[in-house]
């Protein structure tokens, strides 16, 4: 929890008791079901809850921007978003049952009123979203044609609708083709080692 303080230390105090309780909720979840790695549940707060804030670093999203988390398995980075913008609303999609299971309890125990959860494919949502989430979900030329129907052509944000992905790794092949794709290192904003080779990539719709 420390962590999260140390780089959003202007949480109120409900946002830093939902933030709290996470670091007990996926634990005890993780021991029914592997929602998390079992090699990695010690990494929480550094490698699934920073690393899913990680958006908000470059990304402020205005009350009432519509929010798709495509992918969310355990809930990432879809939970710790929308503890962070309780005026946005997330709807966190997967074709895991088991994993949004988790995902529906660890909201409700939260009283998160700002997220909706989808059991199914992505071909299965409807409405318009600004922005589409996910964290290494698959390569950006399969995700745009799935994702771009979604987006709504209404702006209400500085930024353009579009699609945010948190990545890793060298990612030259995958964006290439993509000229008005943006690239942020979370090494910037984070220093923990977890974080030299993850980015924040953005692509307009």
């Amino acid at each position: 929890m420390d962590i999260i303080l140390k780089y959003f230390n202007s949480l109120n105090a409900v946002q830093a008791e939902q933030f709290s309780k996470l670091g007990t909720l996926y634990p005890e979840w993780n021991e029914k079901i592997n929602v998390i790695s079992r090699k990695d549940i010690g990494n929480l707060y550094t490698n699934h809850i920073l690393h899913s804030l990680g958006i908000a670093k470059f990304y402020n999203f205005q009350p009432g921007t519509c929010v798709l988390d495509f992918g969310t398995g355990g809930g990432f980075p879809g939970i710790p978003l929308a503890i962070l913008f309780p005026e946005v609303h997330f709807h966190l999609v997967d074709r895991i049952g088991k994993k949004l299971k988790v995902v529906q309890d660890i909201i409700e125990q939260l009283d998160l009123k700002n997220v909706t959860v989808q059991h199914g494919d992505i071909k299965e949502v409807k409405g318009k979203f600004d922005y589409v989430v996910s964290r290494a979900v698959m390569p950006l030329n399969e995700m745009v044609p799935l994702l771009r129907k979604l987006i709504a052509k209404e702006m209400r944000n500085a930024t353009p609708n579009g699609i945010i992905c948190l990545k890793g790794g060298d990612l030259t092949s995958e964006l290439k083709g993509y000229k008005e794709v943006i690239v942020d290192n979370l090494s910037t904003c984070f220093e923990e080692p977890f974080f030299e080779t993850k980015k924040v990539i953005y692509l307009p719709i």
